[in-house]
Parts: C-alpha cells; structure tokens; sequence
C-alpha cells in the first residue's frame, strides 16, 4: 500500500475542499492514488465545497445566543450564496448551532472554530458536511464572544429578518442590579439594531478623523442654509464642533461664561441662574456632537424617548435600581458589510457552470 503523507492529504483537501480525515479516507480508500480519491470524494458528495468555495457568499445570517445568566452572548455571521438558502431550515439550525458552539467551546478565531469538536466531528468536517448536504459555499465570516464578568451583565438581539445582530455587556455594582438591569440592555441592543451606531462612546473616535468629518459636516449645513434660504425658510446653526472629543474644559467653560453674560444682559436674576445654565450647557452640548450622535451609541437619542441620549437612559436606570449601570462593550453585525455582490450576466453564469 502507497504511503499516505500529511502533505498529499493537505494538497487533497486543497484541491477538494473535503474535511482532513475524509481526504485521509479517500486516499486509504483507494491506496494513495489521487485522482482516484478525488472521484471518490466527489461521489460520496464530500468534495462539492472545492467547486463552490470561489463563488462569493455574501447571503446567510446572523445569529445570536445569550446564555440562561445573562453572562455570555455570542453573535456571528454564517453566509451563504443566496437569500433562498437562508431561509432554509437546515441552513437556520446550522447558523444557531453553530453560535451556541462558539459560546460554549470559547474560541476566539474561525481557525480555532474548525479545530474543534461538535458532537463527536472535528467541526471543519461537520461544518464540510453541511456545505455539501445544502448545496452552496458556506463561510463562517466572523463572530464575537462578550463576557459579564462579576457584577456584569450582557444581553443581545438579533433582527427577525436575521440580518442584523447586537450584542451589549455592562458592568454593575452588584449582581441584583445586573439582573435587573438585562432588559433594558436587550432593548439598547435593539436600538442599536436600529440606529446602526459605530461605536460605544466617542471616547474611540480618532481625532483626525473627526476634525475631517468637522469640514465635512459643516460644509453639507452651509449648503443645505443656502437652498434654505433661496426659499426663505429658517436657516440651520452651523456648529462650531461636532464631537465630545473637541469639547475641552476650558471650551465648556467659555461657554458656560457667554450664557452667563447674556442671562445677565437679559436682566435675569443671578440666583435663577444654576436652574437655567444646566439646560443651556446640555443643548450646547447636543448642538455641537452631531458626529457622536450618528457614530456613537451613548449619544444617540433613544428611539423609545428621543428627549433622551443612551447615556442618559442608563444613568436614569441606574439611579431608579439604586446602583450603577456602565456600557462596557458593543458589537453590532449586519449581513454582508464589506461585502461586494460580484456580477455575473446570465450567459457567463451558464459558462461558467459548463466549465
């Protein structure tokens, strides 16, 4: 019997896109004669990934599974070639399994994913299996792993439609406030489903990267007041900033220093002042982090309160449970990101398959 090497089962499942020990097999199978075992694999369907592996999956869904404790929640995208397969049940109970595997084997990276073992099969040949009972390239594009922690607490959400997925983990001063506090966190995820913030908090943002999107912002107001004002309508304020990251102390003090002056101006009494100021600095505030609030989910406006940011919400809901509620991580999946839908007319597509 020829010798069966790890690189001739390597350049097999290359060539074939089989699962290792299937490719093992199929060489055993046929005493290392590697076109025989390529036939071999394609009979028995296991080599229907190789043909299928260059054809772009930019379909599928994304999937999300919390734990019973509120402590673990994972969220990943599984794609696949086309809306119809996603749809398929088989497809569903794969794209859920396989989540709640990731959860539950705490991997970090799809190389890692595929060394593991689900049901008694190394997962690149379960995940191989499905590839070729359902017909269409599969691919485990990316998933996350969020952790509560001690006196922490996560939640997620993932869309009806299965195209978007949301994950959130806060810290808490105690575990009967992360407890209380899960609901509220799945719903911010929905929110978040919704409004398709960027980031957490402004805090991450790059500051060149928000003094160009300054020039922009400011150059889209003054040309939307121009058309404004061809139809006499109220014009815009321009703002002088547009993220938390320009508002320095001193900024929020001159600022705080101008009100106080036109209160004054106004003739309003000094002692009425701290009552008025506060709501001043807070539309200031709103006026001038218009970046924050497209970008970032603590400074958007609540889609169930929109008088209210995020940040505000949380800090309400933690004064109201008595403790306190901090946003810790975010992650936010939505199908295809990235992605390009590569095009084909119809006569290339029959060519292509008659190749």
């Amino acid at each position: 019997m020829a010798e069966i090497t790890a690189a001739l089962v390597k350049e097999l499942r290359e060539s074939t896109g089989a699962g290792m020990m299937d490719c093992k097999k199929a060489l055993v199978d046929t005493d290392g004669n590697f076109e025989a075992a390529i036939d071999l694999l394609r009979e028995k369907g296991l080599g229907k990934a190789a043909k299928k592996a260059d054809r772009l999956a930019s379909e599928g869904l994304v999937s999300v599974h919390v734990d019973a404790a509120f402590k673990t929640v994972s969220v990943s995208e599984i794609n696949a070639e086309t809306d119809f397969v996603a749809k398929n049940e088989g497809f569903i109970n794969l794209t859920k399994n396989t989540t709640a595997h990731i959860q539950a084997s705490d991997v970090a990276s799809v190389e890692e994913l595929m060394k593991t073992t689900i049901n008694g099969t190394v997962f690149e040949e379960y995940f191989a299996t499905n590839v070729a009972t359902i017909g269409e390239n599969l691919v485990v594009r990316r998933f996350a792993t969020l952790k509560a922690g001690a006196n922490g607490v996560v939640n997620g959400y993932a869309h009806s439609n299965g195209r978007v997925g949301v994950a959130i983990a806060a810290s808490c001063d105690s575990e009967k406030t992360a407890a209380a506090a899960a609901e509220l966190i799945r719903n911010l995820c929905m929110h978040a489903a919704a409004m398709k913030p960027s980031f957490l908090s402004y805090t991450e943002l790059d500051p060149e990267f928000v003094e160009k999107e300054t020039i922009g912002i400011k150059a889209d107001i003054e040309k939307e007041n121009e058309e404004l004002k061809r139809l006499q309508k109220p014009l815009k304020r321009v703002p002088l900033f547009v993220s938390q990251v320009q508002l320095t102390d001193e900024i929020l003090a001159n600022a705080k220093k101008e009100m106080e002056e036109e209160l004054k101006a106004q003739g309003k009494p000094e002692k009425i002042w701290d009552r008025i100021i506060p709501g001043q600095i807070e539309r200031f505030i709103a006026d001038n982090t218009q970046l924050d609030q497209q970008l970032t989910l603590l400074s958007q406006f609540y889609v169930m309160d929109d008088k209210k940011t995020i940040a505000q919400v949380v800090e309400e809901k933690a004064k109201e449970l008595g403790g306190k509620i901090e946003l810790v991580e975010y992650v936010r999946f939505e199908l295809g990101e990235g992605l390009e839908k590569r095009g084909c007319d119809f006569a290339s597509e029959v060519a292509e398959q008659l190749k």
